[in-house]
């Protein structure tokens, strides 16, 4: 018998939860809490951390989980280091569903750094409007320079004060060419900061800022263990032994 966990927050997650859900399989979404509003699924739902490696470890034997599918965002590091030494020291089966990163185009100038605190010094020291699209827990290193007129997007108005003035964004993707384009021309966004996430629910941005030349200083993806990965949903309920139906 198959119980699954799915580790979520993607949209990749939502459409693999969907596709479980209709296929009958057993499974738990779990959500890290990032996000105060998270979307329903179809699927029992579980929401926040677990506790590290071994909080992690304890829920997959207290559960009785056979498989883990780490569907997280391609930049929590953290989450799927967890989920490969738990399911290496519990014999669980793991997959990653991660999505393939954006490939820079000959039209695109991207500045491609290893970290956040590498983007804050490829910023210019000339004043810029800039747009931070990264994500509210990796912003702090940037009010290292103060002087530029920052633009955020967060899915949730900030809780707490923000560590440098900026004008805020409250949006859920995904996002349209369009829209990027106006946003970006209404602002006056001369730099635009984002990490490689791939996919297209995000990829409007980069799009934007080839048509209108804009520099993307393109946080490069971190390094994680080796591990069995795929990138569709397909590829998922297959290792999981059924067949897939997406959109029926």
């Amino acid at each position: 018998m198959i119980r699954a966990l799915i580790l979520g927050g993607t949209a990749d997650a939502s459409l693999l939860a969907a596709e479980i859900a209709r296929a009958g399989i057993d499974a738990v979404y779990s959500y890290g809490g990032r996000t105060r509003t998270p979307a329903d699924q179809p699927l029992p739902t579980r929401i926040g951390g677990f506790g590290g490696v071994s909080g992690l470890t304890d829920y997959i034997r207290r559960e009785g989980i056979t498989h883990v599918i780490d569907a997280t965002h391609p930049f929590a590091a953290e989450m799927s280091r967890n989920a490969v030494e738990a399911c290496a020291q519990t014999g669980t089966l793991l997959l990653a569903l991660e999505r393939a990163p954006w490939i820079k185009a000959a039209a695109d100038t991207w500045l491609e750094v290893v970290d956040v605190n590498a983007a804050v010094a490829a910023l210019p020291d000339a004043p810029a409007n800039v747009f931070l699209a990264i994500g509210r827990q990796h912003i702090a290193p940037f009010a290292t320079k103060p002087q530029h007129a920052y633009t955020l997007r967060f899915v949730d108005p900030p809780e707490a004060t923000l560590p440098f003035a900026a004008d805020v964004i409250v949006s859920r993707g995904p996002f349209t060419l369009e829209g990027e384009l106006e946003m970006l021309r209404t602002r006056g966004i001369s730099w635009i900061v984002a990490r490689n996430s791939g996919g297209d629910g995000a990829r409007a941005k980069i799009d934007a800022a080839r048509r209108l030349g804009l520099p993307v200083i393109m946080i490069s993806r971190p390094e994680l263990p080796e591990r069995r990965r795929v990138e569709r949903v397909t590829d998922v309920m297959q290792w999981l032994g059924h067949s897939a139906r997406l959109g029926a």
